[in-house]
């Protein structure tokens, strides 16, 4: 850790949810977690306890909202409070995975923004900025009135392609449907590939949704690229319409693995070569599928923590050469 960020009296602690993401980015950063005690009462209540001053201190606490989202929710707003009435200088809260940001509107009458509720309670506790990840929905970042820096992991996940030598002509990035379309048109123009889109519509109100490839991806490797990935039933649908429209391989892309449900046993049948997921949401209890590959966005949270601190920019983070140089950058 260089001497301005020591000085700047910064302190990282980790909540429940993904506790090993935490201890990398203090590795990153060249620093110990915090310590707090965590207890639960015999009725379920959170108890938490800072065991160290905070007084004037830069905190950041890092909680992703995945199941069980609304526990979690709950430890970091009494974490928010508890450093509010330490005398924390900034409360900088890092939520890899923002649970809940699929509730984003009103799809039909008398039913809650629940993403606008979360945003409500986090700001209204005392959080002085937000970080997080891939957002399903960007208008989101709308809902705070505090900063809130959005960080992408595409960069990281593009060079994981780059690096295997996939991209051009015989790479073809696919949208599992239309709200996504711009995550993946980002993802293709970094590998420098063409774009399909897998179209969803419904043909009738007793009848599943149905689905066509919208592009050409005959002899192709395939990138099912996506921000979330739950159930995994639209991934095991989308490979075998790909299939069958021709592509040699598919490949599975996601931020956020939530997989619910049945979902480890559906990617182990669903055909694919392979799913690449990030570490946003702790899935090391539930991964005993040989296809998933894990990696790290801790460089890139790391990095941020850095130029909060520097009060530097962020945009550099974006570039799709980033991930290459930070890691340059470590090893020396």
């Amino acid at each position: 850790m260089d001497r301005e960020i020591r000085q700047s009296n910064l302190k990282l602690f980790s909540m429940n949810s993904n506790r090993p993401l935490a201890e990398e980015i203090a590795e990153e950063i060249g620093m110990e977690l915090g310590k707090a005690d965590i207890t639960r009462f015999e009725d379920g209540e959170i108890r938490i306890n800072i065991e160290e001053s905070v007084r004037g201190a830069d905190v950041y606490i890092l909680q992703s909202t995945n199941d069980p989202s609304n526990d979690y929710i709950m430890e970091v707003l009494i974490m928010i409070d508890a450093l509010r009435r330490a005398s924390a200088r900034t409360i900088n809260v890092i939520m890899p995975y923002y649970g809940y940001a699929r509730q984003d509107r009103k799809p039909g009458p008398r039913e809650a923004i629940t993403a606008k509720v979360v945003a409500n309670m986090l700001t209204i506790a005392g959080a002085t900025r937000m970080i997080t990840m891939d957002l399903h929905a960007p208008q989101i970042q709308g809902f705070f009135d505090i900063p809130m820096d959005h960080l992408s992991a595409i960069a990281t996940l593009a060079n994981y392609f780059l690096d295997r030598d996939f991209g051009g002509e015989e790479t073809v990035v696919v949208s599992p449907d239309h709200a996504g379309v711009s995550r993946a048109r980002e993802m293709a123009e970094l590998l420098d590939s063409r774009l399909a889109i897998i179209d969803k519509r419904l043909a009738d109100e007793d009848i599943d949704e149905e689905m066509h490839v919208v592009g050409d991806v005959s002899g192709c490797t395939c990138i099912l690229f996506d921000d979330i990935m739950d159930t995994a039933k639209t991934v095991t649908k989308a490979c075998e319409m790909l299939k069958d429209a021709g592509a040699k391989d598919v490949y599975v892309c996601v931020t956020h693995p939530v997989l619910s449900d049945n979902a480890i046993d559906r990617i182990d049948r669903s055909g694919i070569k392979k799913a690449i997921v990030t570490n946003t949401i702790d899935i090391r209890e539930k991964n005993n599928c040989e296809l998933i590959e894990v990696i790290s966005i801790a460089p890139i949270l790391g990095d941020a923590i850095r130029r909060i601190q520097r009060h530097q920019s962020i945009k550099p983070l974006f570039d799709k050469h980033y991930v290459d140089k930070l890691e340059k950058h470590l090893n020396n």
